[in-house]
């Protein structure tokens, strides 16, 4: 540690984003594209504030990152000027750091040690900030290059499903010498980072970069092939040594009250996967909020996420409602205290945008207009908790009241894997959390068949995709091989303390 008071010495600050006006007017990055030689001893500034703890929290897999990001190691190497070693270090443990680096929630941040006394230290360390210099870094250099292996085990792998999670199974696979297809049943490769990641959060060119150099090391991507549908699960079986499941967990809650049925009244990726087709060139979006009052019920990323494109595509109004009550701005210690995920209240870039947030509110039902059509929602203040048990109990404190909805959005979580064609050709069963179970292992109960990422813990962030995958491959290598030196980031038992 070469300064041991420069997290006194300099202060945090995160990325400049870009005038609000400006993002508003199209689907560019929220932040700023900074001069390479101004943001790098900017960015080496904000590393000088790493303790370098003799514990680092911060990449712990049950507090912090799940992957084992070296960070002490990297901010050293930044804040020293040496970029392409701090890439070598974060690429060791992450095969994806430009996609963690923009839209992972950084649960890193909130384990850093300066993070206890934020008051005092003035606040975490830029973590994710410094991950994406260093990712940008190398791909302008040049240094992210393909690694196809020297050697072939003579095996093959299917991976069904090319989310995060896939993905870094295929590519850690694909440079141990094996065959690996990866198969996608919509038209583009990318899962959720494709269709379900606005292309303000995450330009696709981002995902095209990274696709480039897997196709380069080997891997083979088939797209619009629903296995089990347009591929049978048999000859899927027949074909390949080893499947892994990586299908996600892309089944919407739903919230069935009164008036569900009108017009206008959607799940989340309703509105979102057509938005991103928008931007990926395939015409205009089949549900615009372009002049409509929208009303998005929920209070997550996802729910974010539609906040931002209904601005984007021209809404009269944005309204967010959350069951909960308005969190707190400070940790409270006593109910999460550090290093675990702090509930306070978060405000993405998008909130700063426009729209309002109305919290300790819960939708009575969706009134509808002579045409079928959702004209208001009637609402009712709430006062919402946990019992012992966990179930959550809402109870009305005031009189229902109205607010005009022409869109109205349902954003309130996932409920699984849903009834998948490959699930069911492959014998297997869901639990009670509408997942896949597997062993300690990562094998299912079928012969040779894995899981791993959402499919396997429900709906989840990118980072524990990542980690998922990165250790189904050791896996799967271990079974066809007898022996891996792959990593293993996290195993499936593996429950995050940070959230």
């Amino acid at each position: 540690m070469a300064d041991p008071k420069g997290f006194l010495n300099v202060a945090r600050a995160d990325a400049p984003r870009r005038a609000i006006p400006d993002r508003l007017g199209d689907w560019r990055d929220v932040y700023e594209e900074e001069e390479w030689k101004a943001r790098s001893r900017d960015v080496s500034e904000q590393a000088r504030r790493c303790m370098d703890c003799g514990i680092p929290f911060c990449h712990s897999g049950s507090a912090g990152c799940p992957l084992g990001n070296l960070i002490p190691e990297w901010n050293d190497l930044v804040r020293r000027g040496r970029w392409d070693a701090a890439a070598e270090r974060l690429h060791a443990t992450n095969n994806f750091p430009e996609f963690t680096g923009h839209i992972c929630p950084a649960p890193c941040e909130p384990a850093c040690v300066l993070s206890i006394s934020e008051k005092d230290t003035g606040g975490a360390v830029a973590i994710k900030r410094v991950e994406l210099a260093i990712a940008d870094a190398a791909w302008a250099a040049g240094s992210v290059v393909p690694q196809p292996p020297t050697v072939s085990s003579g095996r093959s792998i299917a991976v069904v499903g090319s989310g995060p999670a896939g993905l870094a199974a295929a590519q850690q696979l694909t440079r141990a010498g094996h065959d690996v297809t990866v198969y996608e049943r919509d038209d583009r490769v990318g899962g959720l980072l494709r269709y379900g990641i606005p292309e303000y959060k995450l330009e696709k060119r981002v995902l095209d970069q990274r696709l480039m150099q897997m196709r380069a090391e080997g891997t083979r991507f088939i797209t619009e092939c629903d296995v089990g549908v347009q591929l049978p699960v048999r000859k899927l079986q027949d074909q390949y040594d080893a499947i892994i499941l990586a299908v996600g967990a892309l089944q919407g809650r739903d919230n069935e009250v009164p008036g569900r049925e009108l017009t206008g009244v959607h799940l989340a990726m309703e509105h979102l996967v057509p938005a991103n087709r928008e931007c990926e060139g395939d015409g205009p979006t089949t549900l615009s909020a372009a002049d409509k009052h929208v009303v998005i019920i929920g209070g997550g990323d996802t729910a974010a996420d539609c906040y931002g494109t209904a601005l984007r595509q021209g809404a009269k109004s944005v309204t967010q409602l959350d069951v909960y009550p308005e969190p707190p701005r400070e940790r409270d210690p006593g109910k999460t205290p550090w290093p675990m995920w702090p509930l306070i209240l978060r405000n993405y870039p998008v909130h700063d945008e426009g729209g309002t947030r109305t919290f300790a509110v819960a939708v009575e039902r969706f009134v509808g207009d002579d045409n079928g059509h959702v004209s208001e929602v009637e609402l009712v203040n709430v006062r919402a908790r946990k019992n012992k048990d966990g179930r959550r109990i809402v109870t009305p404190i005031s009189d229902p009241f109205t607010i005009p909805c022409g869109l109205a959005l349902l954003a309130i979580g996932f409920d699984g894997v849903g009834d998948l064609p490959v699930v069911s050709g492959l014998g297997l069963s869901l639990n009670k959390r509408g997942t896949i179970s597997c062993g300690p292992d990562w094998k299912t109960t079928a012969p040779g068949v894995f899981v791993c990422g959402d499919a396997h813990r429900g709906a989840s962030l990118v980072v524990w995709a990542i980690a998922e995958g990165r250790s189904v491959a050791h896996a799967v290598d271990a079974y066809l091989t007898g022996h891996s030196d792959l990593p293993a980031p996290v195993h499936p038992t593996a429950l995050p303390l940070a959230l």
